[in-house]
Formats: structure tokens, C-alpha cells, sequence
């Protein structure tokens, strides 16, 4: 069985790899198939994102496919930049450029409290699916530090580990991130759902 992964984020993609490698089943990233146009992610939660992309993908392709939605969550900002995280500096924004932002949006504010949200859709190409939620819970930094992963990991310090999620390890990240606690839920209800007529 082949299982596609709905990302163009190469990032999300060895991620998402890493974590499911031990599934029953060939992983396939877009690029491995005829994929269609971007789908757009006009939803307003993650969930709405992330169920968008997998049913347009499995639709498509004809194959499962499983797409996430994550973000970060600024308490000081209102739970923002959220779902609009990878375009919060604009709609081709890179990394630098929302960091950028998100730096100078937190400058003198003292509560630096966030989370990381991800939650993981997996949909049939009959459209049904099943979606499961995970977070992560840290501080932001005044500056970056590490220079692994993508996004806002260089800003996201987990002090339980005394580390930026740039700074970590994979297989650190791989365990305790958002992504990772999403999907290891998302994988324990796969066999059923994937059995299911």
C-alpha cells in the first residue's frame, strides 16, 4: 500500500518520514507521483487546513494521504501567528522574513509563552478521514539559536531540555514536537481506519 504524504514542505516531509518508518506501507512524497496544482488553505483552524489537503490529495492521487496543519501559538500575541504562521510576513514569506516579524511584534514583551500545534488528517479517497491533535509547550527566545529544522524552530526554546527546537537533535525533536505527538496518535488509529470498508 502506498501512502501519500501531502506536503511540499521538504522539512514536514523527512519529519513525517522519520516518525511513520516503521508503518506498513510505502511512503510517497508529492513529488513522487503526478501531483496536482497546491491546494489553497482557506480554512480558519488547523484542523479545516489540514482535512482540506488530505481529502484534495487522496481525491486526486487516488491514494490515503495524510496532510498536517501546524503553528505556532503566541499567548502574548493572541494565540497568533496560528494557522497563518508560514505566511505571517506575507504570502512568500521564507522563515527569515517571519521570524523577522514574530521578533519584532515580541520586542519588550515580557510573557514569551507558546505552543506549537499540529494536527494530522489521514483521508481515503472516498473522503472520509480521521484527524488527531498535537502541542508542544515553550518560550519564545530574543534571538535564534541553532541552525537545524525550519520554520520557527531557531526561536522555540522547550526549557525541559534546555534547547531550541533548532538546536535538538532529530530523534529529540522526532519524539517530543507537536508533529511527532499529532502523528503517533494519528498512526495507533491507522490500521483500523485503513481496514475499515
Amino acid at each position: 500500500m502506498k501512502i501519500l504524504i501531502a506536503t511540499a514542505n521538504r522539512g514536514k516531509l523527512t519529519e513525517i518520514r522519520a516518525i511513520l518508518g516503521d508503518l506498513d506501507g510505502q511512503i510517497v512524497g508529492l513529488d513522487e507521483i503526478d501531483a496536482p496544482p497546491p491546494v489553497a488553505e482557506t480554512g480558519l483552524t488547523f484542523l479545516e487546513n489540514a482535512r482540506l489537503k488530505a481529502r484534495y490529495y487522496a481525491a486526486h492521487s487516488g491514494l490515503i494521504s495524510i496532510a498536517d496543519d501546524s503553528g505556532l501559538c503566541v499567548t502574548a500575541l493572541g494565540d497568533r501567528p496560528g494557522v497563518f504562521s508560514a505566511r505571517f510576513a506575507g504570502p512568500d514569506a521564507a522563515d527569515a522574513e517571519n521570524n523577522e516579524l514574530l521578533l519584532a511584534q515580541m520586542r519588550d514583551v515580557a510573557d514569551r509563552r507558546a505552543r506549537f500545534v499540529c494536527v494530522t488528517v489521514c483521508a481515503k479517497p472516498s473522503g472520509e478521514y480521521i484527524a488527531e491533535e498535537g502541542s508542544c509547550d515553550g518560550v519564545l527566545l530574543d534571538e535564534p539559536r541553532g541552525f537545524d529544522g525550519f520554520g520557527y524552530d531557531p526561536l522555540f526554546f522547550v526549557p525541559e531540555y534546555n534547547l531550541t527546537f533548532a538546536e535538538m537533535p532529530r530523534e529529540l525533536k522526532n519524539r517530543i514536537s507537536h508533529r511527532a505527538r499529532s502523528l503517533v496518535q494519528l498512526k495507533r488509529k491507522l490500521p483500523d481506519f485503513l481496514a475499515a470498508k
